[in-house]
């Protein structure tokens, strides 16, 4: 992909501003169609079927190095490329398989980022990325849902968009059966094994696992403020629920059941009082 004037291609100590419609090629489709073989995903299922062929086949390009397949000569050979080291940075010594792949990298260490955004001034290191960004200011979301209304900027939010509707999992947990549409539930979910509590509540020596808990722990136990307020006296709630169980004594809605009977109550108080008497459940209420 060629984006560069002549002018800048001489002078890259500074970013320069690119406009979007100069760049021509950018491969940000969206691809809900995933090889179960080797997990390639695909934009449209014809593609995908021809795909599967190269599995089937018995002569195809193998490299000696690590057994790995390609069904074209040349991607085997940017492949080679990696072995032998070609195109090897001399920063960090990871081997890339093509001199532009290898360009891209060094910006990993330079820092450079010579890809401008003409709206906001925000530099990236690669063109694609900044195809992404200038959706923003545009608006532009091309990547449409064929199951709803939903529109994407990005193919790869279609991509997770997708798993609803497809109820794909691919992230799944290597101690336990669970499996995640997304690699962030995954993570959270580690920490059940884990038993990690990365957030810590800043006003106590308390710890959490989720961002959400220890939101609702700051707002339940460090603040003064109970903004849920019942409509029949003048008690106020800090949480939605607690109002909810304070209004049945109102309404008269009985929520507490007995496991043992069929008896319901207005509070938690009267359930234990019954469960007392009755089933002879508990200890002393004084």
């Amino acid at each position: 992909m060629e984006v560069l004037t002549e002018a800048n291609s001489t002078d890259r100590s500074q970013p320069f501003e690119i406009k979007v419609e100069h760049i021509t090629e950018h491969d940000d489709k969206p691809r809900p169609y995933l090889c179960t073989v080797c997990d390639k995903r695909f934009a449209r299922k014809d593609v995908l079927n021809r795909h599967k062929q190269i599995h089937s086949v018995e002569n195809l390009y193998t490299c000696r190095e690590c057994n790995r397949s390609f069904s074209m000569q040349n991607a085997l050979k940017c492949h080679q490329n990696m072995h032998t080291g070609k195109y090897k940075c001399t920063v960090c010594g990871k081997c890339c398989g093509s001199s532009s792949h290898l360009e891209e990298h060094r910006r990993s260490h330079s820092g450079e980022k010579p890809f401008q955004c003409s709206d906001c001034g925000r530099c990236f290191t690669e063109a694609g990325h900044l195809v992404v960004h200038s959706r923003i200011h545009s608006g532009e979301k091309p990547y449409k849902c064929l199951m709803c209304d939903k529109a994407f900027s990005e193919s790869g939010k279609l991509n997770k968009h997708m798993r609803v509707h497809t109820g794909e999992k691919p992230y799944k947990c290597h101690i336990c059966d669970k499996a995640f549409s997304r690699s962030g539930d995954l993570n959270t979910h580690m920490r059940v094994h884990t038993r990690d509590k990365p957030y810590k509540c800043s006003l106590c020596n308390k710890s959490f696992s989720r961002s959400d808990i220890l939101r609702g722990h700051k707002r339940n136990v460090h603040s003064n403020k109970r903004p849920h307020r019942c409509r029949y006296c003048e008690k106020a709630f800090k949480r939605n629920d607690s109002l909810k169980r304070h209004v049945s004594i109102h309404v008269g809605a009985k929520l507490y059941s007995c496991r043992h009977c069929s008896d319901h109550f207005a509070s938690h108080y009267q359930l234990e009082s019954h469960l007392l008497m009755s089933h002879s459940e508990g200890t002393s209420l004084l």
